[in-house]
């Protein structure tokens, strides 16, 4: 079934009976809601991170993970990746270089549970803590650009349009236009899609910035570094860790964006401050 040309029976979304209460009256009706199933993603055969997640884009999700997870150093590195369903979930088989692998089994580590699950099972503080890529200097962002992102984006929101309950990443270029945008009911997931979409387009974050429906926690800001993205933009407030964080990786780091009004946390010297449109 099709919804404004969005393919709900393949992208994410199910019918279900609902019961509705809305200005006094009783209703009984079908409604969209997200899918959310578990997706086991394995390395040649060994099976690495469960991920509670929305079964769109997982070709994006698969390399995103593996890319702002360390494993793979680039794109050139997964040779190929095999989506299986079974009544218990979603696997995800990628075949990776020897390089990542034999990196990956150095530091074997398994992340179960939560839906977007940012670092249960890390077995070390290093892993949590671990360092971040400097990213460039990029191009001047006008915090009206910043902020037209924001607003753009619900329109190509298209699950969350049905649902109400998802997070979205975008891509955006330095004008604001959304580039690129991805979806899922886990805010790291939707940031691992997006870094997979852009790495297998061979498009460079650096030539732009990344806004999120979500707060912006550490997770977010290392995921953001590993894709280069000079600028991260959220609607809700960063973590104190996560401003230290950006700040140590050269990221501007923006928070709080509502309307026309946001907060910079980290590098404002990228920010070009605009006047309200009257």
């Amino acid at each position: 079934m099709k919804r404004d040309g969005f393919n709900m029976a393949t992208d994410g979304a199910r019918i279900a009976a609902i019961v509705r209460w809305r200005d006094g009256q009783r209703s009984e009706v079908d409604d969209w809601l997200t899918e959310e199933v578990p997706v086991a993603l394995e390395f040649n055969g060994i099976s690495h991170a469960v991920m509670l997640a929305t079964p769109a884009d997982l070709e994006d999700f698969a390399l995103g993970f593996g890319l702002s997870e360390g494993i793979l150093d680039s794109a050139s590195e997964l040779y190929g990746c095999e989506i299986s369903k079974s009544e218990q979930g979603i696997t995800v088989s990628m075949a990776v270089s020897a390089r990542s692998f034999a990196g990956l089994k150095a530091r074997r580590r398994t992340l179960a549970g939560r839906t977007g699950c940012g670092v249960c099972g890390t077995e070390s503080l290093d892993q949590v803590l671990r360092p971040v890529p400097p990213v460039s200097a990029g191009v001047p962002v006008h915090s009206s650009a910043i902020a037209r992102a924001m607003r753009a984006m619900h329109a190509h929101q298209h699950l969350n349009q049905a649902t109400g309950s998802v997070h979205a990443a975008a891509w955006c270029g330095a004008d604001g236009a959304v580039r690129m945008l991805r979806e899922d009911v886990g805010r790291h997931n939707a940031l691992d899609k997006l870094i997979g979409a852009l790495s297998g387009a061979q498009i460079a974050a650096t030539d732009g910035f990344i806004a999120v429906t979500s707060r912006a926690s550490i997770e977010m800001v290392q995921k953001a570094a590993v894709a280069r993205a000079p600028l991260l933009a959220a609607v809700s407030a960063p973590t104190l860790l996560a401003v230290e964080t950006a700040r140590k990786a050269g990221m501007s780091l923006v928070g709080l964006v509502r309307r026309d009004d946001l907060v910079i946390y980290a590098h404002p010297e990228r920010v070009v401050l605009d006047a309200p449109q009257a």
